[in-house]
């Protein structure tokens, strides 16, 4: 079969979508992937993924979609595509209305976390929902990474046969390294005996890093790792003040690491995860984490409480709160026998629910490939 892979940013392809690229071309498909131009498309383009170039826009600007949505008609038109495959809210909504109008065969979906389930106005989570509820009339196979948002499809009418995929890494990539937790914890000035702390994530407001910033004032036997950076296309306020505010108190407990490409040897010299976030799909950082052996930290919205099960493999908080996060934190920095007993228990559970190949597996097999 020949296959389109659409996502909206180079971003969410290299890091979200070509593993289910990869996938479908060793069962022997043709996989074209569509998604806005950027640097990270070089990695899929070297492994000999053709990616061809869409004019996406991350807003609500109906000029840019129709632009979007007339580039990916015409193209999926030329191509003759026997299944497109959407992923992320706008461009997973554009790609799915493009097939149907280019006559595409069969037209999947995966939700990566609904918009309507964001903080936001009510007029803009409504728009969301009644977008949703379109985009579902024009799919056959609709998936979501979150289970509980699978049920809010289902509930809310969406699609009634909506079903809960799941996310997952590599087990044999992101597991516990003696040998790198030592020498990255050599480059970055950690000392054995310290507990170190990281978020690993883009640096935008909804994912908690100003509570996390403040509640790190409150435990000075902890050290943060910030890795990530900020997208261009990201919206949002700019939190460089805080972090500038951060870095005064924190001192050489701040460490900004910016983006990384060796997150497993991080993640490997740290000692617990945090993810603080105010809405999330079904955070592949947790995953990570969690196969690494790290306990995790995270806020109890949807996608984190289907990973952490509390007081075994992490700590569930209340998001846009400091006191419970700081709590939280400190609780593990205090006890490393607690520490190894939850992130034990996070591995185990990681290796049996979020397994890539048997999620990805789930996702073809839905699709019919």
């Amino acid at each position: 079969m020949k296959i389109a892979e659409v996502c909206n940013v180079d971003f969410s392809m290299r890091h979200f979508v070509l593993p289910v690229m990869r996938a479908a071309r060793a069962r022997g498909h043709e996989v074209v992937g569509f998604c806005a131009e950027g640097p990270m498309l070089e990695i899929p383009r070297a492994e000999g993924f053709r990616v061809v170039p869409v004019p996406f826009a991350r807003s609500l600007n109906p000029l840019a979609q129709a632009r979007a949505l007339q580039a990916l008609t015409a193209m999926f038109r030329a191509e003759k595509f026997d299944l497109v495959h959407g992923h992320m809210p706008i461009s997973g909504l554009l790609a799915r209305a493009a097939a149907r109008r280019a006559g595409v065969p069969k037209v999947a979906y995966t939700g990566h976390g609904f918009l309507f389930n964001q903080p936001g106005p009510l007029w803009r989570r409504g728009l969301s929902l009644g977008l949703e509820w379109l985009g579902g009339r024009a799919t056959d196979v609709f998936m979501t990474v979150s289970e509980e948002e699978a049920a809010d499809a289902r509930r809310l009418g969406i699609a009634r046969n909506a079903v809960g995929i799941g996310n997952g890494r590599q087990p044999a990539r992101f597991l516990p390294d003696p040998a790198a937790r030592a020498a990255v914890r050599a480059e970055l000035g950690a000392a054995e005996g310290d507990c170190v702390v990281v978020i690993v994530s883009r640096i935008v407001r909804h994912k908690g890093h100003l509570e996390l910033l403040k509640a790190m004032q409150q435990v000075p036997n902890a050290t943060l790792w910030v890795v990530g950076n900020r997208l261009d296309s990201d919206h949002g306020p700019d939190l460089e003040p805080a972090f500038a505010e951060a870095a005064r108190v924190l001192g050489p407990r701040l460490k900004r690491l910016g983006y990384r490409d060796d997150i497993p040897r991080v993640l490997a010299a740290s000692d617990v995860f945090c993810l603080p976030s105010h809405f999330e799909g079904l955070p592949m950082s947790v995953i990570e984490a969690m196969l690494t052996g790290l306990p995790v930290v995270a806020t109890d919205i949807r996608g984190p409480r289907e990973q952490v099960r509390p007081g075994v493999t992490g700590l569930l908080v209340p998001p846009l709160t400091v006191e419970p996060l700081a709590r939280a934190i400190a609780t593990l920095a205090d006890d490393p026998a607690l520490r190894a007993r939850m992130g034990a228990a996070g591995r185990d559970y990681a290796l049996a629910h979020f397994d890539e190949s048997k999620v990805i597996g789930r996702t073809l097999d839905l699709m019919g490939l």
